[in-house]
């Protein structure tokens, strides 16, 4: 099979690839725009008057995505439901509690796909119709499947590792308010309440949490259920020994204020050692900069003087 045969067989997969796709969009419009069709009639039947203002307009188009994104997000969840509970929590350590989290994530990710075919089509499907833009459009396909299959996961995971880090940076912070509360005399949960008024300038997003486990315990939930919930909502391993510490001073009856002052020592022995690890990695992290940029530029400086001087003696003679 010379080259001639592989490119006209790439443009025919490409071709018939990218009709599929122009297929799936024009399938999913249509059915958007008859499920509007269906509310509008509901809404005239029902005798909703609509508001007229650009802002009323704004935040209807706003709902409109939003729900037909929520449909996509439906159908996926629908196929895969296992995967929910997983995913929530997930949503959660990242900052997203709504309840149609999930649901509006898969539909992001379905909006991707679909997003993405149409760039194949729109992009890819003139180049491959002309015949000159084989491997070009079978690269750049797969460029838009790659952003498309990953970009939200990606997004997820980086907003899940800076929260984690503010999580972990302001914890044993947390951890020393509650050992000064609660040798004050007040009691846990008046402590914590405590506690998120004091953090909420320095870390904002480890509040709302604290917030939200103010509020499970005054619901009555209990207080081993409560901060077990917290500690998976936050993600990190810190808050699940804070958990299970508190859980078992309960069951044993010792003392919440000693134990709490011994934990907070262990946390602020562990963050030391981390600055101290940091520390001691920065010499090992500069090795390689200083060979490819500093060490060059070092090495030029001190040897072009004596290289034009030599230019000059030879060039002399």
């Amino acid at each position: 099979m010379d080259a001639l045969q592989i490119q006209n067989l790439v443009t025919l997969v490409g071709a018939v690839l990218a009709t599929a796709g122009l297929g799936g969009v024009a399938w999913v419009v249509f059915t958007e725009m008859r499920l509007r069709a269906v509310r509008r009639t509901r809404l005239a039947v029902a005798g909703g008057a609509l508001d007229a203002s650009p802002r009323a307009k704004g935040v209807a188009v706003g709902g409109q995505v939003v729900g037909a994104i929520s449909r996509l997000g439906q159908q996926s969840a629908v196929r895969d439901p296992a995967k929910l509970s997983v995913l929530r929590a997930q949503l959660m350590q990242a900052g997203y509690f709504n309840r149609e989290a999930p649901v509006i994530f898969l539909g992001v990710k379905a909006a991707a796909m679909v997003a993405a075919t149409a760039g194949v089509v729109l992009l890819v499907l003139p180049m491959m119709m002309k015949g000159d833009g084989g491997i070009a459009g079978l690269l750049i396909a797969c460029g838009f499947a790659v952003m498309a299959m990953m970009g939200p996961e990606q997004v997820l995971k980086g907003r899940r590792k800076t929260r984690e880090r503010e999580y972990a940076e302001g914890f044993p912070d947390l951890l020393d308010l509650l050992v000064a509360s609660v040798e004050a005399g007040l009691s846990l949960d008046a402590a914590v309440t405590r506690v998120s008024d004091e953090l909420v300038r320095r870390y904002p997003n480890l509040t709302i949490h604290l917030r939200m486990l103010v509020l499970e315990l005054r619901a009555g939930r209990a207080r081993k259920d409560a901060w077990t919930s917290f500690a998976e909502r936050l993600g990190i391993e810190d808050a699940r020994m804070l958990a299970t510490m508190l859980r078992q001073a309960e069951e044993m009856g010792t003392s919440l204020g000693e134990t709490l002052s011994v934990f907070s020592q262990d946390m602020r022995a562990k963050r030391m050692l981390r600055a101290e690890e940091k520390a001691l990695a920065l010499s090992a992290k500069l090795t390689v900069p200083l060979i490819l940029f500093i060490f060059p530029c070092l090495l030029g400086a001190l040897m072009l003087p004596a290289g034009v001087r030599l230019m000059q003696i030879f060039g002399d003679k």
